[in-house]
Parts: structure tokens; C-alpha cells; sequence
């Protein structure tokens, strides 16, 4: 062999080991960037899995926020009932308490207008009643109007039965034996009634 021959083949075998040892540093140049790429791919799953983890929980946040609003908005809103139902109560007690004062004005009332008594009296009884009542309808205060009106379990409690002739007048009020009242529509006292039969 002559020594170009041994030349090309050495250069030849050079070549072939530059060519093998380029083919393993691709070799491991494609491990690692595959092992980049497993390792990028892993951390892709585990974001992922921490961002719906996170989108749940600020879900379940919100949920809870607009639960917790709704229940603070039915407080507010019970106990500002409450308190409107409280001051209703305290002068629903008071007016009751007032009512037998209005009971013996009504009596005292129509005792002087039966009466010869001097008209001073009259006019002064008529007046406190007047004032009296006049007070205690601006708080709400109103008559059960039970005359001539269909006998009502809701508004009026019969205290006794009257027989009547007339068809129409059967089941009606007859007679009022003591006033029946209400308190912003609600009754604090029956009508107590005579009822025809």
C-alpha cells in the first residue's frame, strides 16, 4: 500500500470516528434535550393541575363570599324587622293599657249627653275624648266598625244572640257591648257583640 492509500484510509477512519463521535454527542444532545422535554412536560402537568387546584378553591371562595353576603343581607334584614316589630310591640302595650281610659271617656260621654248636666261638661268630656282618640289614631290606632256589619270570628266575639224578624239582619251584628280595635291592621281588641239570630 502505497502511503496516499494509507493516508486517504487513515483520513477516512478519522472522518468515520468524527462522523461516530459527532452521531454520540447528537446522541446525548438528544437525551438531554428529551429529558428537558420530559422534565418540561412533567412541570406543564403539575401547573396545570395547581391551576385548577387554585381555580376550585377560588371557586368555592367565591361561592362562600356570595353565601356569606346573602345570609348578612337576611340578618340585616331580619333584625331590622325585628326591631320595627319590638317598637310596634312597646306601643301596642301602651295603646292597650290606654284603652279601658277610652272605654270610661265613651261611657262618661254618652252618661252626660243623657243628662241635664250643664253644657261645659259636655263640651270639656267631648274635647279630652276627641284629643285622646285623636292621638291614638295617629299612632295607628283604628275602630272595628261592627254595627249592621256580618258577624266576623277575625274582628268580633259574640258575647250573646238576639232573635231578629228581619231575614236580612240574621247573622249580622246587633249590638256593641264593648269597642273593638286594631293597631296598623293588626286586632289588639275584639269587638265583643250581640249577634242576631
Amino acid at each position: 500500500m502505497s502511503e496516499n492509500t494509507q493516508m486517504e484510509t487513515e483520513t477516512t477512519l478519522q472522518e468515520e470516528a468524527t462522523v461516530q463521535e459527532e452521531k454520540k454527542v447528537s446522541s446525548r444532545k438528544e437525551k438531554k434535550e428529551k429529558a428537558k422535554i420530559a422534565e418540561l412536560e412533567s412541570k406543564i402537568t403539575e401547573l396545570e393541575t395547581k391551576n385548577a387546584e387554585l381555580e376550585n378553591k377560588t371557586a368555592k371562595d367565591k361561592d362562600d363570599y356570595i353565601r356569606l353576603m346573602a345570609e348578612f343581607d337576611n340578618y340585616r334584614r331580619r333584625t331590622a324587622q325585628e326591631k320595627l316589630e319590638l317598637v310596634s310591640t312597646a306601643s301596642t302595650e301602651t295603646i292597650k293599657g290606654l284603652l279601658p281610659v277610652l272605654d270610661d271617656c265613651e261611657r262618661a260621654l254618652k252618661v252626660l249627653l243623657e243628662s241635664d248636666d250643664s253644657d261645659a261638661a259636655k263640651e270639656g268630656t267631648e274635647l279630652i275624648y276627641s284629643k285622646l282618640m285623636g292621638y291614638l289614631k295617629s299612632k295607628g290606632l283604628a275602630v272595628i266598625e261592627a254595627i249592621g256589619q256580618p258577624f266576623d270570628t277575625d274582628l268580633h266575639e259574640a258575647v250573646a244572640q238576639f232573635p231578629v224578624q228581619e231575614e236580612e239582619q240574621k247573622g249580622k251584628v246587633f249590638d256593641v257591648v264593648q269597642t273593638g280595635y286594631t293597631l296598623n291592621g293588626k286586632v289588639i281588641r275584639f269587638a265583643k257583640v250581640v249577634v242576631g239570630i
